[in-house]
């Protein structure tokens, strides 16, 4: 079965004696608009390119507001300062995550509480969330939420879109609202993803994306934040701006900032990326449907895109029987020159995180013990 498998993945990616878990693909117009950049030699956090991709990605997802940053963690970081998460409050996030996640957290000074995930969207679950609210939070008479126990407050939660598949996160934002929550989208592997017809990041009070080189489109680097609220946005825009009071020559800065702006020749190539994602989402979906045909009524199932979802599928990923198969596989896929990948180890199997707070994490376990990320570059 293994040889099989790594066999059909060969064949999606022929010519190629080594194949990587997801490649760039610069198709379009990448080198005309960064030589353009160049040239202008508006090549930092100032010029036409930032603006252009701010007004892209708003045309693209539905959001109002979008402020550029320099990666997806820095976004996340962003978004919870705005959204008023503060020192030794508490986040509630999944621990089935990109370290980004709980870094950003930790960037904060807040505290970890992990939630388990659903195991058809591998995102946070609006069940098992509602039950530990039910059981261990109390809304006292100011409007706010606190951890019945430590008497923290709990700040946001933050769901992930797991390898571009869409959490339940109307479901959540329902939830948060009745807890007076902020929520806030980690949607940093989610680009040209839907949930119900809304783009994910849209459904939180912010939403953020990254587009690192393993990204469905990148700059290399890269981030962006979406909010509907106008307010949010220009604070964001100007705290990652190194909250600089506009004058013509003056040097005058009337807070701490962040110099976290996405630099004009990055976002020069997110342009271009920009005009490919479409076709980009079309390729990939290709991809995820031939490993759907593969794989059925095989030993190792694929994982799909959940109901009521469009999903990116950027990375693709399988399940296998347990561990045991899992080790094995991973071991005879690398050897034969197929790169494949766990998903990461649990964020509460960390050093870091540890001795964090954790519901019941079942779920995230067993997702943590069967699967793994296969081959999913565009095809060119």
């Amino acid at each position: 079965m293994f040889k099989q498998t790594v066999d059909f993945i060969k064949t999606q990616f022929p010519f190629q004696e080594f194949i990587p878990l997801h490649e760039p693909r610069f198709i379009g117009n990448e080198k005309k608009y960064v030589i353009d950049c160049i040239d202008s030699t508006f090549v930092s956090s100032v010029g036409k390119y930032v603006d252009d991709f701010e007004k892209k990605i708003v045309e693209y997802t539905g959001a109002k507001y979008a402020v550029a940053c320099v990666n997806g963690t820095a976004a996340l970081h962003m978004a919870m300062i705005v959204s008023g998460v503060k020192k030794n409050e508490i986040v509630i996030t999944q621990p089935l995550s990109f370290i980004a996640t709980c870094n950003a957290i930790a960037y904060i000074g807040a505290a970890h509480l992990f939630v388990d995930v659903d195991l058809d969207t591998m995102g946070l679950s609006p069940e098992k969330l509602q039950h530990y609210l039910s059981e261990n939070a109390i809304k006292k008479v100011d409007g706010f939420t606190y951890h019945k126990t430590t008497k923290q407050k709990i700040a946001a939660v933050i769901p992930m879109h797991t390898f571009g598949h869409p959490a339940r996160v109307d479901e959540l934002v329902s939830i948060c609202a009745n807890y007076n929550i902020a929520l806030i989208e980690d949607a940093a592997e989610s680009i040209g993803s839907f949930y119900k017809g809304k783009h994910t990041g849209t459904f939180g009070c912010v939403g953020t994306f990254s587009f690192n080189g393993n990204k469905t489109i990148t700059s290399g680097g890269g981030g962006a934040i979406i909010t509907n609220d106008e307010t949010l946005a220009k604070r964001a825009k100007y705290l990652t701006t190194q909250a600089k009071v506009p004058h013509r020559w003056d040097f005058v800065h009337d807070e701490i900032g962040y110099n976290y702006r996405m630099p004009n020749i990055n976002a020069a190539l997110m342009c271009a990326q920009l005009e490919q994602l479409n076709y980009f989402l079309e390729n990939k979906r290709t991809l995820a449907n031939q490993y759907k045909d593969f794989f059925k009524d095989k030993e190792i199932k694929f994982v799909e895109e959940p109901k009521d979802s469009k999903s990116n599928y950027w990375l693709c990923a399988i399940l296998l029987a347990d561990k045991k198969m899992r080790d094995e596989f991973l071991q005879f896929s690398n050897d034969s020159g197929v790169m494949t990948r766990p998903v990461w180890r649990l964020m509460n199997k960390l050093e870091m995180f540890k001795d964090a707070m954790c519901g019941n994490l079942d779920n995230a376990q067993q997702l943590e013990d069967r699967l793994v990320n296969i081959p999913s570059s565009v095809r060119i």
